[in-house]
């Protein structure tokens, strides 16, 4: 027999836990509470990513399906003494990831339309236009060098993890980071000062 919240009163002040815990004993209203606390924030971010709405909703029910299956997962590590990571860091990651494969996927349709479009004719107005990308050694090398950052970045405990990444690879405020993660400001820039040291060791190592 499943558990259900009474959904009049409490469900929407209950902890993400507790709502993890009462969909897993099939209340379906505390995974829709989930989705609704979380489904605007999680879809400003992806659009600021992405831009494109169709692509930004496609991520959006990505994540939300990702949380769906990954739920007796998550009930049994967040929040526990070893990760100390709460939910929402754990779907902005979530986000954040499908973002870069939606972007790299986008990349690929793009140049096989291109390949598909005509002959070299149709794009003989492309060598009037001054090349001002960097060389593609230099390219290269930025590439790796954020693939060896995100690389460390996952080195690092869960709770300066999700903090670095925005900082760095979303480019974030601290003011941006503290709301999304809802901890105060001078937390997160606490956090990410600490974690700094661990970082630049990370990357030592990798190096």
């Amino acid at each position: 027999m499943s558990v259900q919240f009474d959904t009049s009163s409490c469900i929407s002040d209950c902890s993400d836990h507790a709502l993890i815990v009462a969909t897993l004993r099939g209340d379906d209203g505390a995974f829709t509470t989930l989705v609704q606390r979380y489904q605007l924030p999680l879809y400003n971010f992806i659009r600021r990513s992405l831009k494109e709405a169709e692509w930004s909703n496609d991520v959006l029910q990505f994540v939300f399906l990702q949380l769906y299956v990954s739920l007796p997962r998550l009930r049994d590590n967040l929040y526990s003494e070893r990760t100390r990571e709460p939910l929402k860091a754990w779907l902005f990651q979530v986000a954040w990831n499908r973002c870069i494969d939606e972007r790299r996927k986008q990349r690929s349709l793009l140049f096989c339309e291109l390949e598909e479009s005509g002959g070299h004719d149709d794009f003989s107005w492309l060598d009037t236009i001054p090349d001002e990308d960097p060389l593609p050694e230099v390219v290269v090398e930025q590439q790796e060098m954020r693939r060896l950052l995100r690389k460390a970045i996952c080195h690092l405990p869960p709770h300066f993890r999700s903090i670095v990444m925005l900082r760095y690879t979303q480019e974030l405020s601290f003011g941006e980071i503290a709301r999304l993660l809802n901890m105060p400001e001078n937390t997160a820039k606490t956090y990410f000062q600490r974690a700094r040291p661990l970082l630049r060791s990370a990357l030592q190592q990798i190096l």
